[in-house]
């Protein structure tokens, strides 16, 4: 039985990872070991440790590295806390794992990972090669990718990337997205049962939103959010969901400004801090369309349909299906693209990010590698 160890900071990389989870766990070849930390064990982003265990997971290790600040200053903060938490429990586990999965670019994500470099700790990392020149998340994930000693690709394109940052093309598999396994795996809540969880009514017109930091530009989200805000109270045909920015530099700012929006908007404008994967994609399943700048808008809309209005450059350098609108931070242009896909019909093209079957996939090549 191999043990096979899972690096989940915070409910973006846990939503992706759900299929693996299940996966990992009905197969008796592997034991699932999860280790929890960054956001999930904070209560002002939701502890959403208590989503795992509703999943039916129970994390194995728990380890506490976040402060409460997002400045530039307690980023890094963080980042060495998370580090020296890290060293000490590579120290204590390191024999313990034949692999342990990392994901995407987070700096905590980042942070646990250098810490396993001297104990050369056998990473796998899911969603390397791509490119987000418009955060700082950017070199985070080239760093993990050079760590890791086995890569899981969401496009061939970013396989390619991946051998040229690493010089090898060896234990590189192009899967296709992880996350869209969940649309396989997830029973989505009715409109009806979503009304009775989250007081929402998805039959009126719907926006689903979500903003993070550019925090390669961090003095821009201030006036960034509030072009964002005057946009949301002025598309008063439309109730608008809105989940809160993750733990990134200045994400308290954004946070801010949009709990202010629910009393300014007479609850039209609603916020939620976690809705968990089967939430947040049934909101996807029925919303109109989604606004912002998720990762989710680029990868997982196109399977559900809906068009996305991509705002800034968070997400610039990412491959894109033909239902994303990149616009600027500016209410007339987003007004300008809200006619049109009111006038159009459904997103009816490919999702690029599609194979299907990650997760199996995942499974079926770790038995060849181990």
């Amino acid at each position: 039985m191999k043990q096979i160890a899972i690096l989940t900071s915070s409910r973006a990389d846990y939503g992706i990872y759900l299929p693996l989870l299940k996966a990992l766990k009905e197969d008796p070849f592997f034991e699932l070991r999860i280790i929890a930390f960054g956001t999930h064990l904070s209560p002002f982003h939701g502890y959403t440790i208590n989503q795992i265990r509703n999943d039916g997971f129970e994390p194995d290790y728990q380890i506490e590295s976040m402060l409460a600040g997002d400045s530039p200053n307690a980023i890094s903060t963080a980042m060495a806390l998370t580090a020296l938490k890290f060293a000490d429990f590579w120290k204590d586990h390191q024999l313990d794992f034949d692999l342990v999965f990392c994901l995407g670019d987070r700096y905590e994500m980042f942070a646990a990972v250098t810490a396993g470099i001297p104990f050369n700790i056998p990473f796998a990392h899911l969603h390397g090669g791509e490119k987000t020149l418009g955060a700082i998340d950017n070199i985070f994930r080239h760093a993990i990718t050079l760590a890791s000693k086995v890569h899981f690709v969401s496009c061939k394109e970013y396989g390619d990337r991946v051998a040229e940052l690493t010089g090898s093309k060896d234990n590189i598999y192009y899967i296709g997205a992880l996350s869209l396994d969940n649309l396989n795996t997830l029973t989505l809540f009715s409109k009806e049962e979503f009304l009775l969880r989250f007081s929402v009514d998805l039959n009126h017109p719907t926006i689903l939103v979500t903003l993070h930091p550019e925090t390669v530009t961090p003095e821009m989200n201030g006036i960034f959010v509030e072009e964002l805000a005057t946009t949301l109270l002025e598309l008063q045909k439309y109730q608008v969901i809105i989940t809160l920015p993750n733990a990134d530099t200045n994400g308290s700012l954004i946070r801010r400004r949009l709990l202010q929006l629910p009393d300014q908007s007479g609850n039209r404008i609603l916020c939620f801090e976690n809705l968990g994967s089967k939430g947040y994609f049934t909101a996807m399943k029925f919303c109109s369309f989604l606004l912002g700048n998720t990762s989710s808008g680029i990868i997982e809309a196109a399977s559900f349909r809906k068009d996305v209005i991509n705002l800034g450059y968070r997400q610039e350098g990412r491959k894109q299906s033909q239902n994303i609108y990149n616009v600027p931070f500016n209410k007339t242009s987003i007004f300008e693209i809200v006619a049109k896909i009111e006038k159009e019909p459904d997103y009816t093209g490919e999702n690029i990010y599609f194979k299907g079957n990650a997760a199996k996939s995942i499974c079926s090549n770790l038995k060849n590698i181990l």
